[in-house]
């Protein structure tokens, strides 16, 4: 499936690089949790966390991942990205992309691990 190419351009650069952003774009959402994730981001000041591996190419302003609210109930489904673009935590600060974080397991594998230990752990 061929997608046009303004589709492809990233509006969300303070979220993801370009490349990150074409990879998500071009996982498949019914197959994303046998993927590793594409992206850790997280609130600095609020301890939420979302591993993303895919977003929808009939609605590309929903991505698929692991989702952690920080409220001890980590859950697969699917984010809004506007939202997460203007989310702010407690202190004001907004959503970071993690530059450090290195996925290597399927996007399951962290959604099992996240359901034992109450919390996302890379």
């Amino acid at each position: 499936m061929t997608q046009p190419a303004d589709r492809l351009l990233n509006p969300y650069p303070k979220l993801f690089t370009n490349q990150q952003w074409r990879t998500l774009f071009k996982n498949d959402p019914l197959d994303a949790s046998q993927m590793c994730p594409v992206v850790k981001l997280f609130t600095p000041d609020a301890n939420a966390t979302w591993l993303l591996a895919s977003v929808s190419p009939d609605e590309p302003e929903r991505a698929f991942g692991l989702c952690d609210l920080g409220t001890g109930f980590p859950e697969l489904g699917y984010v809004w990205l506007p939202e997460l673009a203007s989310l702010r935590g407690q202190l004001g600060l907004p959503v970071e992309r993690d530059r450090f974080c290195t996925l290597d397991h399927t996007l399951q594998t962290y959604a099992d691990r996240a359901d034992v230990l109450s919390r996302i752990e890379v």
